[in-house]
C-alpha cells in the first residue's frame, strides 16, 4: 500500500478494517458451505483458492496502476478504502471459510463441541500471533512484501492440494495446473515480483535514480513515493531543493557565532546537509538519527557519504534518541528535523511535547529547525506545526525562498517552509551576513516578519498538536489525494 497510497493511519486502520470484514463475511459463508458440503475436497479447494487470490495481488499493484480505476475526485479516505477492498477483501473472505469448515470436519460428538471450537480457535489466534511477528520483525526485513506474498500463496495452494487429497488423481491436478501455469506467465508478463526499487525495506521501498540537471549529475534517493533528496556524489556543497538551501544559510548562521558547532539532525535521508558541513566546517560536528540502518547503507554506497568521525548515525527513532541524549545532558548548538514531508508524517515529533524535549537539547542561543510541506493559504499542517512551536518557543519564525506569503491569493500547490524555534531572537544582521545559496547567489531565507505571522494565524485555522491529539494524517489529506492525481 505505501508506494500506492502511502503509510498513514487511514492506511493502517483501512487495511485491518477490510481484512476484519473479509474474515467475518468468510467465517459466515464458511458456516453455511460446512452445513452443505463439508469434505476434505472443499476444504482443500478453499486453501487453493486463497492462495490463488494471494498470487493475484502482484500482477495487480505492478507498476502502481491499480488506482487508475477508480472514479476521479473521490475523498480520500473512499479511495484507501476501494484500495484495500480492491486487494485485501478477497484473500480475506476465503481464508475467513477455513476455520468453520475445519470446526465441521473435526467436530464427532457434541459432548466436545466446545473443547474442539476452544483448540481450533486457539491455534488459529497463536497462527495469527505468529505470523504477525514473523512477518514484521524478520519476513519482509529478509525477503521483502512480494516474495512473503508469494510464500503464503503458494504455501495455501500447497495446503489444499494435500489436504483435498488431490494430489491423488491426475485428471483434479490437471484441471488445478491451468490456474498456476495461467499466474506464473502473469507474474512473468507484469513483472509482479519486482517491488520496483534498489532495497525493500522494514520502512521503506528505497530507490536511487540519476538526474543531470544544468550539466550536474545528481543522484535521487526515493523513499516510497518520496523523492527525498538530489545528492550531486562529486561535490558534497550541492544543494537542491530550497529549503535545504535555507537549512545551509541557517547552519552558516550559527557557525559564524560557534565555528565548532554541534548539530542534530533527525533524519538522515540522502544525508545532504550532514555531507555539506563535513566539507564547509571542518571544525563542526554532525549527529544523525536515522531510524533505517539500510538508508544510512545505501547513503554510503551510492550517495558518497563519507566514512566519517565528525558525521555519527544513530539508527533509532528520533523521540527515543532525544530521550536518551536528553537523560545523557547533551546540548547541541542546532537541532534539524527532515521527517515531515507531504506523505511521511511520523505524529510523535510534530508535539508540543517533543518541541520541549528539543528545547532541552538546545543551549540557550540555539536553533531548531523543521521543514514541513504544505500550502501557505488553505494548508491546515503548516499553522498547526507554528502554532505548537510557539508553544514552547517564545521565537518562532516561517522561512522560504521567494516570500510566498507576499502572493496574493489561494495557492495552488505545495511547497516546503522552515520553521525555526528559539529562545532568542534570530539575529537580523547575521542572518544578512551569510552566503546565499539561492539562484545567482541569492539568500533563499526570506523570513515571514511578525505582523504579516499574526495575520496569516489568524486567518489560517490550525491546531496545537500534542500527544494526546495529533491528527497529522487528517490536516494533510489533501496532500495524500493529491499524490494519487485526485
Amino acid at each position: 500500500m505505501a508506494p500506492l497510497a502511502g503509510v498513514s493511519l487511514y492506511t493502517w486502520t483501512t487495511i485491518i478494517g477490510v481484512v476484519l470484514a473479509g474474515i467475518s463475511l468468510g467465517n459466515y459463508l464458511g458456516g453455511r458451505l460446512a452445513d452443505r458440503a463439508a469434505s476434505n475436497r472443499t476444504l482443500g479447494t478453499l486453501l487453493y483458492l486463497s492462495g490463488l487470490a494471494s498470487l493475484v495481488l502482484l500482477p495487480l499493484v505492478a507498476g502502481g496502476e491499480v488506482t487508475d480505476a477508480f472514479p476521479q475526485n473521490l475523498p480520500l479516505i473512499p479511495t484507501i478504502v476501494l484500495l484495500a477492498v480492491m486487494l485485501f477483501f478477497l484473500p480475506s473472505l476465503l481464508m475467513g471459510m477455513v476455520s468453520p469448515m475445519v470446526v465441521k470436519l473435526t467436530l464427532k460428538s457434541l459432548s466436545t463441541s466446545g473443547n474442539v471450537v476452544g483448540t481450533i480457535y486457539a491455534w488459529s489466534t497463536l497462527g495469527a500471533i505468529l505470523g504477525t511477528f514473523a512477518t514484521g520483525l524478520v519476513l519482509v526485513g529478509h525477503f521483502g512484501t512480494r516474495a512473503v506474498v508469494l510464500g503464503i500463496g503458494v504455501a495455501l495452494m500447497g495446503l489444499g492440494l494435500i489436504c483435498g487429497n488431490f494430489l491423488r488423481s491426475a485428471g483434479s491436478m490437471a484441471v488445478l495446473a491451468v490456474p498456476i501455469a495461467f499466474m506464473v506467465m502473469v507474474l512473468i508478463r507484469s513483472d509482479g515480483l519486482n517491488a520496483g526499487c534498489l532495497r525493500e525495506t522494514d520502512y521503506y521501498c528505497i530507490d536511487i535514480q540519476e538526474e543531470r540537471l544544468r550539466g550536474t549529475l545528481v543522484k535521487i534517493l526515493k523513499l516510497d513515493l518520496l523523492a527525498h533528496n538530489y545528492t550531486a556524489v562529486d561535490d558534497p556543497t550541492y544543494l537542491h531543493y530550497p529549503y535545504m538551501k535555507i537549512f545551509g544559510e541557517l547552519t552558516e548562521y550559527v557557525a559564524r557565532l560557534r565555528p565548532d558547532f554541534r548539530a542534530l539532525m533527525i533524519g538522515g535521508g540522502a544525508y545532504t546537509l550532514p555531507r555539506y558541513a563535513e566539507v564547509v566546517y571542518p571544525a563542526a560536528q554532525m549527529e544523525v538519527v536515522e531510524i533505517d540502518p539500510v538508508v544510512t547503507d545505501i547513503a554510503y554506497q551510492e550517495l558518497g557519504l563519507p566514512r566519517s568521525d565528525r558525521i555519527v548515525t544513530h539508527n533509532l527513532d528520533g523521540r527515543q534518541m532525544v530521550d536518551t541524549l536528553l537523560a545523557s545532558g547533551q546540548k547541541y548548538d542546532l537541532v534539524l528535523v527532515d521527517v515531515f514531508h507531504d506523505i511521511a508524517l511520523p505524529f510523535h515529533l510534530t508535539t508540543s511535547e517533543f518541541d520541549a524535549k528539543v528545547r532541552g537539547l538546545l543551549h540557550q542561543d540555539g536553533l531548531y529547525l523543521v521543514v514541513v510541506v504544505d500550502k501557505l493559504r488553505g494548508g491546515i499542517f503548516l499553522p498547526s506545526c507554528v502554532r505548537t512551536m510557539r508553544q514552547v518557543f517564545p521565537h518562532v519564525y516561517v522561512l522560504a525562498e521567494g516570500a510566498p506569503w507576499r502572493r496574493r491569493g489561494q495557492d495552488l500547490t505545495f511547497e516546503p517552509f522552515v520553521i525555526a524555534g528559539s529562545m532568542a531572537p534570530l539575529d537580523s544582521e547575521r542572518l544578512a551576513a551569510v552566503r546565499g545559496q539561492g539562484s545567482g547567489g541569492l539568500r533563499a531565507s526570506d523570513v515571514m516578519d511578525a505582523a504579516d505571522m499574526d495575520a496569516w494565524l489568524r486567518s489560517a485555522g490550525g491546531v496545537v498538536l500534542t500527544d494526546d491529539y495529533a491528527p497529522v494524517d487528517n490536516l494533510m489529506a489533501a496532500r495524500f489525494l493529491e499524490r494519487l492525481g485526485r
